[in-house]
């Protein structure tokens, strides 16, 4: 795997997570989420470094590259994406 493709496969991968994150953190009656709190907490982790290093990748991308479109959309979504997963972790965690 190259670093010109890391970005792409980074936010696959983040949506993805974010997909389980979001079912998996649903509570039910009992206040208990539906995946172990470790275990969203983890995810949420991992997924917070793999789309913050693919926003870091892609924008050193633009400035030795060049601007393109594309390599900005996936700068940003990445981005959006590590700070989403910054604050469901932290969310998470219990007080």
């Amino acid at each position: 795997m190259s670093k010109y493709n890391f970005p792409y496969i980074a936010l696959f991968l983040g949506m993805t997570l974010m997909l389980v994150v979001s079912f998996g953190g649903q509570v039910n009656d009992a206040n208990i989420t539906r995946l172990p709190l470790l275990t969203l907490l983890i995810i949420c982790e991992f997924a917070f470094f793999v789309t913050a290093i693919g926003a870091y990748i892609s924008a050193k991308q633009i400035f030795d590259s060049g601007f393109t479109w594309i390599r900005l959309i996936v700068t940003a979504l990445c981005g959006l994406s590590a700070i989403t997963f910054l604050v469901k972790g932290i969310a998470f965690w219990p007080l």
